[in-house]
């Protein structure tokens, strides 16, 4: 039986990330595809699993959407909804997941959790540099430039990858792609005080990085790719 390819995220099931990435494997005609993700948006959800509810699933046109976590998504695929699951590929999520961002991801959590049941898995997302707007187009094309490189390596039981995309200005030339360490540093608890208590507070472009990390290589305009390991 052939592997299916699943596409998984944590902006959920109707997010334009998901759309760009299934556009990218289609690109490159890497084989049959199926999604299956949230209902709902789960950003910053991390490595939450449901076990106390019961999962509503919902067919729809590319796969199925299901009311629980990225996690929830990764498990009920290898386990119910598509038996011959092969890679899983989670994204395009719409903002950055670097350095310490890997603990509290649901992009992250849905590529590790396919880890964890034995498959391969990629994370991708695109850093949001504000005032501009992620270009989904740019972001397949980068997905496609970036996704072979990996798939076609040898696999390493136990690892999964993390890609973050720069955000580039319009026109500028295609990045580099850069293989590194994952950054240390984690971003600063900053929370503004307000009547009702305490809002966070803290700016994503601020946060600190040593030379060479994974923050440093997406905030200096190349596409960032970490080597994870559960």
């Amino acid at each position: 039986m052939a592997q299916v390819l699943v596409l998984t995220n944590d902006d959920g099931y109707d997010a334009p990330g998901i759309a760009a990435l299934d556009r990218a494997v289609t690109e490159l005609q890497l084989g049959s595809v199926r999604w299956v993700a949230p209902a709902a948006e789960q950003s910053g959800c991390g490595h939450q699993i449901t076990n106390h509810r019961v999962l509503a699933v919902q067919e729809r046109d590319r796969g199925f959407s299901v009311a629980g976590t990225p996690a929830d998504c990764v498990r009920l695929a290898v386990s119910e909804l598509v038996p011959e699951v092969g890679p899983v590929l989670s994204g395009i999520n719409a903002g950055g997941n670097l350095g310490t961002d890997v603990y509290n991801s649901g992009t992250v959590a849905a590529a590790r959790e396919a880890t964890l049941q034995g498959r391969r898995a990629i994370a991708l997302s695109h850093w949001i540099r504000r005032p501009l707007e992620i270009d989904w187009d740019w972001a397949a094309q980068q997905a496609a430039r970036v996704l072979p490189l990996l798939l076609d390596r040898p696999w390493e039981p136990g690892s999964f990858w993390n890609v973050n995309f720069p955000h580039l200005d319009p026109g500028a030339p295609d990045p580099e792609i850069v293989f590194c360490e994952l950054s240390r540093d984690p971003v600063p608890p900053i929370y503004r005080r307000t009547e009702e208590g305490y809002q966070y507070n803290g700016i994503y472009g601020g946060r600190p990085y040593k030379p060479g990390t994974d923050v440093a290589i997406c905030f200096g305009g190349a596409i960032a790719v970490t080597q994870l390991r559960v």
